[in-house]
């Protein structure tokens, strides 16, 4: 099964006839257009991440009324620096003054992207390759229990340099013993989730 960010996407896969993700750059916020996205062979839904957790209710609730919630999974992106926009140039190579097409991989001499601040040193986004990403670490694993609640079926974990391994072994311990966890201010965020300012964090 392939994951699908963009409706050209779609069409090819609908075309070769392959199952596919729905991935969270593809603007899905309502019942209308996850029945068109089913149509086309969708099997898995990525909510957009800037939504939250009780729009995501409603929307899950509509598709059950509606008939078509055991149609496809639901996935959330869980953890890790949001993906939110993406450009055809490569903003890594332009920062060291190379042409994209002969970058040297310079990429990986920024394992977790270039950090971008504001005036106000606040960590608006962090730039890898051609992905503009989050300045600070979304973090929902204070949310597994309600994610269950509303019938998410996939957490998404993006991967860090470090940690990793560290993090998918927190997230599944949340599954079988919940425990809140304190998440660092200035690094973290999980404001989509609660409707608030992306960067934002609110403690649950």
């Amino acid at each position: 099964m392939i994951e699908a960010n963009d409706l050209s996407a779609v069409e090819l896969a609908r075309q070769k006839k392959l199952p596919f993700v729905v991935g969270p750059a593809i603007n899905c916020y309502n019942l209308a257009t996850l029945k068109v996205l089913l149509n086309q062979g969708m099997r898995r839904w990525v909510m957009p991440v800037e939504l939250s957790g009780d729009w995501l209710g409603r929307l899950l609730q509509e598709a059950k009324e509606a008939g078509i919630r055991d149609q496809f999974e639901t996935e959330v992106f869980s953890y890790g620096h949001m993906p939110l926009a993406y450009s055809a140039r490569c903003f890594t190579a332009r920062a060291e003054n190379r042409p994209k097409d002969d970058c040297r991989y310079c990429c990986i001499n920024h394992p977790n992207g270039l950090m971008m601040k504001s005036r106000e040193a606040e960590k608006v986004f962090r730039l890898n390759g051609i992905q503009t990403m989050s300045g600070y670490c979304y973090n929902l694993i204070n949310e597994v229990g309600a994610m269950e609640k509303l019938g998410v079926d996939v957490m998404r974990l993006s991967p860090e340099s470090t940690d990793t391994l560290q993090q998918l072994e927190a997230f599944r311990e949340q599954l079988t013993n919940p425990v809140y966890t304190p998440l660092t201010k200035d690094l973290e965020c999980n404001g989509y989730w609660h409707q608030i300012a992306g960067m934002s964090m609110q403690s649950t």
